[in-house]
Order: C-alpha cells, then sequence, then structure tokens
C-alpha cells in the first residue's frame, strides 16, 4: 500500500479535536467549503488540526486547495475506499476527539460551536448529534440528555450509525478500526464503540450539514451490482455484531441485540426498496432464520419495529409490503 503525505502536524501537543475529512474525486468548491467550516469555527489553532485524507483521486487535491496548505495535514492513498481512508487518518491523529467529515459536506458554525461548549465542560467518551440537509442551522436552542453508558443508552434509544455524527475519543477505540472493503462499515463500527462509553451525551443539535449526491456510492440504487453488495455487506455485518453480543455481559448483550434487530428491520426493509426478486428475498430471508435473526424479536422497541415485525412475518404480508414501499 503507498500512501504520500504532505505537511506536518501544527502542534507538538495533543490538540482537542482531530478533524479527519475524508475525499475521493469530489467537486472542489464542496471540498474547500468543507475545509472553510472548520477554520471559521473560531476555534483555537492549538486546538484542533485537520487532516485530509485523498483516497487515490484522479487528481491529487491538494494541488487544487493551495490556499489551505498551511493548516492541512494530507495523506493520499490508492484508492481503497472510505474504510481504509479513515483508519490511515486515524493512524496520525493526534488529537484526544475524532471528528470524520465527509469532503462533500460540511459543519455548521453556531450549533457545532455549541457542541463544542458541551464537549469542553462535560468531557463525554463520545458526542452525539444529528446530520440535517439545510445549510444554515434552525436558530432553536439545543437540548441535550443526561450522561449514560453506551450500553444504557442503547438499550433506549435507535443508533445512529453514521461515525459523522459523532466527537468521540480517540483512546475510546482501542485498536478498533473500520473493516476495509465493505459499504455500511459504520454499521459495524458505531455499536462497537458505542459499548466501550463509559460516558455518553446525546443532543438534539444538527451541526451536520449532509448532500446527498447521485454521484455517491450509497445513492446508486439503480446499479444492482451495488445493490447486491450493500445488502450482502449489511448481512454480514448483522452476523458480526449477533454473534459478538453473544459474548457479551447481560448489560451489553441485551443493548446489542436492540441494535441487531433494528439492523435486521432496516436490511429487509432495503431489500424491499430495492426490488429484489422474490426468490432472493426468500433465500436472504431464510439464512436470516438460521441464525435466529428471523422473525424479529417480540420486543416493544418503537411502534414502527413492532408494526414491521408483524407484517413481515407473513410471506404474502411481505410480497405486499414489497410492492408498496418500492
Amino acid at each position: 500500500m503507498q500512501i504520500e503525505q504532505t505537511g506536518t502536524s501544527i502542534l507538538q501537543e495533543e490538540p482537542l479535536v482531530s478533524f479527519i475529512i475524508i475525499a475521493y474525486n469530489l467537486p472542489i468548491d464542496m471540498l474547500k467549503e468543507c475545509v472553510e467550516s472548520i477554520l471559521t469555527l473560531g476555534l483555537d489553532h492549538r486546538e484542533y488540526e485537520i487532516i485530509l485524507v485523498d483516497d487515490g483521486s484522479d487528481v491529487p487535491v491538494i494541488a487544487q486547495l493551495t490556499d489551505f496548505q498551511d493548516v492541512l495535514f494530507y495523506l493520499r492513498q490508492q484508492n481503497q475506499g472510505i474504510s481504509v481512508a479513515r483508519n490511515n487518518g486515524l493512524r496520525v491523529a493526534k488529537g484526544k476527539y475524532i471528528q470524520f467529515i465527509d469532503g462533500d459536506d460540511k459543519l455548521l458554525n453556531d450549533p457545532y460551536c455549541q457542541c463544542m461548549d458541551l464537549l469542553r465542560a462535560e468531557n463525554p467518551d463520545m458526542l452525539l448529534f444529528n446530520f440535517t440537509d439545510k445549510d444554515h442551522p434552525s436558530g432553536k436552542a439545543f437540548k441535550y440528555e443526561s450522561p449514560s453508558t453506551g450500553a444504557s443508552y442503547m438499550h433506549t434509544h435507535n443508533l445512529h450509525a453514521s461515525a459523522c455524527c459523532y466527537l468521540f475519543l480517540k483512546n475510546l477505540l482501542a485498536g478498533q478500526t473500520f473493516t476495509p472493503g465493505i459499504y455500511h462499515e459504520d454499521e459495524e463500527f458505531t455499536p462497537l464503540l458505542m459499548l466501550k462509553a463509559e460516558k455518553v451525551i446525546a443532543t438534539d443539535s444538527a451541526p451536520y450539514y449532509y448532500r446527498k449526491r447521485e454521484e455517491s456510492i450509497v445513492n446508486k440504487v439503480d446499479d444492482n451490482e451495488h445493490v447486491a453488495k450493500r445488502l450482502d455487506d449489511t448481512e454480514q455485518i448483522i452476523y458480526k455484531l449477533k454473534h459478538k453480543a453473544d459474548t457479551l455481559p447481560e448489560m451489553e448483550r441485551v443493548a446489542m441485540n436492540r441494535r441487531v434487530a433494528q439492523l435486521t428491520m432496516d436490511y429487509l426493509y432495503q431489500m424491499m426498496k430495492a426490488g429484489v426478486s422474490q426468490e432472493d428475498l426468500d433465500g436472504r430471508v431464510k439464512r436470516l432464520e438460521t441464525h435466529s435473526l428471523f422473525p424479529l424479536p417480540d420486543k416493544h422497541y418503537t411502534y414502527k419495529y413492532s408494526l414491521f415485525r408483524l407484517l413481515s412475518k407473513n410471506k404474502i404480508s411481505r410480497t405486499i409490503m414489497s410492492k408498496i414501499i418500492r
């Protein structure tokens, strides 16, 4: 694996946050907006570092970012996907906390600064927030929940998988990395990280501006090959998390099993939405049955979960659901 890097760490001491930006063949204006959104947060230069990982773009992006070269630590790797890019960013990061950002997204100033104030005041292991598709803050004051352990949080909440919606302690990783070569890598990474956290604070703030681009891999809904890989990868992640749950103490096992059930529900929904063949749907459901993952567990996690569980149990109703959802 070849990795090129330019720039040196601006800081000799530990910054508060390492912002790790991942870029691959992105419109340069979007990437500039992403970097600028960090620089305009008003953080002291000793509080942060910006690591830009170029996942083998056709043209090295640093050549188009001359105005930012003094504030960027730039890594360029052969195109190997977001998991490897993030892992390489983590390898060089010096920050106490990690913030991942996709290079076509950006941070919104006021709500993110509020989250940073909360981070400084509470020193959590993980701080959770939301993303938004609006490029300006709502202006409303945000709320946050009392601290809890990660397992306690997973007992009572649906988990946002996206790693970009967390500020988390780098030391919390303890060797944990993203699995290379899979889609939906966050679905595996985030719950495993959450279980390690002793102090989690969740907010309803939405400081992460997410752009949905048609060019994005996750949005290739009409590409049969990509759809099949996304479903296959999700299925394998479900099995991995289920196996992990079986090895955990009771508190953590219950929390992880809730996450597995929710992810399995979403997996079934995504199959129906993608319009997979009846044969494929039946085959995947059969495999879930052999792993004791179907029918979905009789739990009252949410109203949506309970309703979906009932409707998905029967083959005829699954067929009807597929036609409606599609």
